[in-house]
């Protein structure tokens, strides 16, 4: 017997495991330092706890909901030119094509916010928006990896599996970082958007499908196993115990079985903890029609973004809510290429009132200072028309807001040009974004890294800068 069998066979078994945990939480062990504490952070103090990401998927329009832009009014309809060569993603340069919706001032801070989004428009005072994001791709797959790992290609973790790395759970019976996908299916990339990549697979999203039968997969066991008795179960346990444990001994360093393990165990305790977390009719009627979880339009968006707060309230550190499917025709996200007045007037009416009501929520209930509220996209859309209604893909510059935890209220941050084609000035990529929301919850994200292959690997890569303009 080899020395780490021998600690395995003396150490391994349930008691030395339950003892190490107890010892762990308590920052006991050599080795192991106990949870950071909410104001302590990781790195510095911090101002939030938590984090609620809006994806709205296919790429929303800046110029048709944030970025309010007079000339495309002014001159909608005659030539496009921006003094220099346009090359779009899938057509030819149309005509300046204005907004079909119109524009309104709002709150204290006077912002302008497009008729499609009036919900949103009344929490301005509490947002901080940037009108110069800029993305590396025009292409779907590439732009929403970048803007949820920081990499435009496939394997890196995501931004809720860095933050359940670096701060870990805050309640042992919830996962630290919760998806609730849009019910009609994935966006592009699907799964991969929330991976832990080369971070332990523990970090990894725990999708719940709020609108199904089943929100979470394999939770209970099926009608089929009746014939398991308690005695056999317990004997079964007990022989995949020390099978479990001959695996992990053959194999240090890998974590896929220790995280499966633990997601079998936090599925026990999920059992007890998920139904309740789940059962919107609980809340009052009053906050049910505040997200409009029973009508048809924001059904699904309200719901998961109730369920969503009732998941950070209990202790989830990142939750991530989507709207947007990428499931071909009709469409059913952004990605408003035919009829952006259809297809982004339904995305919008389906989004605006639940992501307000979001915002409205938290700040009643006194959350909204360590929450951030993140609401972003892959990229924008063009100024001229594709076709004679809609609009082709623009990497180039697009809209992103941040709201409560630190954030300064009523702000904007960054200019796109007068055709919100290209950033007039101060151009923000996810790094600096990402860099920001770290610094919120505690993380300097030059300092929270994971070496992979010789390399030492971060959130923002070489990049990032925290925008301290945009903190209160």
């Amino acid at each position: 017997m080899d020395r780490r069998r021998f600690l395995w066979h003396w150490g391994g078994g349930l008691g030395g495991v339950a003892l190490a945990h107890l010892l762990g939480e308590a920052g006991l062990l050599a080795q192991t330092s106990p949870r950071p504490e909410f104001n302590g952070g990781l790195h510095h103090p911090a101002r939030a706890k938590r984090v609620i990401q809006l994806f709205m998927s296919g790429a929303a329009s800046q110029c048709d909901t944030f970025d309010y832009k007079p000339r495309l009014i002014r001159t909608s309809g005659e030539k496009f030119d921006p003094g220099e060569k346009v090359e779009l993603f899938q057509s030819s340069p149309g005509a300046v094509m204005k907004s079909p919706w119109d524009w309104k001032q709002y709150g204290h801070c006077g912002k302008w916010v497009s008729g499609l989004l009036p919900h949103i428009g009344s929490c301005v005072d509490d947002i901080a928006f940037i009108h110069s994001m800029v993305s590396k791709s025009n292409v779907h797959g590439p732009a929403t990896f970048m803007q949820n790992t920081g990499f435009v290609l496939p394997g890196f973790p995501s931004m809720g599996a860095w933050l359940s790395y670096g701060l870990g759970s805050m309640n042992d019976n919830l996962p630290a970082f919760v998806v609730l996908p849009d019910s009609r299916g994935f966006a592009p990339n699907g799964p991969g958007n929330w991976s832990s990549g080369f971070l332990p697979a523990s970090n990894q999203g725990t999708m719940i499908r709020a609108s199904s039968p089943n929100p979470i997969f394999d939770l209970h066991p099926p009608k089929s196993a009746a014939f398991i008795s308690p005695g056999s179960e317990k004997a079964g346990l007990t022989l995949l115990n020390k099978l479990n444990h001959s695996h992990m001994a053959e194999r240090q360093g890998d974590s896929r079985l220790e995280a499966r393990i633990a997601s079998y165990e936090m599925a026990a305790r999920l059992q007890v903890s998920a139904p309740e977390v789940l059962d919107i009719a609980r809340e009052s009627a009053a906050t049910r029609n505040l997200y409009g979880v029973d009508e048809a339009i924001t059904a699904d968006f309200g719901r998961n973004c109730l369920i969503a707060r009732r998941l950070l309230e209990r202790g989830v550190r990142f939750v991530q809510v989507w709207s947007g499917a990428d499931n071909g025709f009709p469409r059913r996200n952004w990605d408003s290429h035919e009829d952006i007045a259809k297809d982004h007037g339904d995305m919008g009416s389906s989004m605006d009132r639940p992501a307000a009501a979001l915002i409205k929520d938290l700040k009643a209930r006194g959350m909204l200072q360590d929450t951030i509220v993140y609401w972003t996209t892959e990229f924008g859309r063009m100024p001229c028309s594709q076709g004679s209604k809609g609009r082709d893909h623009n990497p180039f510059t697009f809209t992103t807001w941040l709201a409560g935890g630190g954030i300064r209220g009523g702000a904007t941050y960054g200019e796109s040009d007068e055709w919100s084609y290209k950033p007039a000035d101060k151009a923000v990529y996810c790094y600096d974004v990402h860099a920001t929301v770290l610094h919120l919850v505690g993380i300097d994200h030059r300092r929270l890294m994971f070496r992979n292959n010789g390399i030492d690997r971060r959130l923002t890569d070489v990049h990032g800068e925290v925008i301290r303009e945009l903190l209160a």
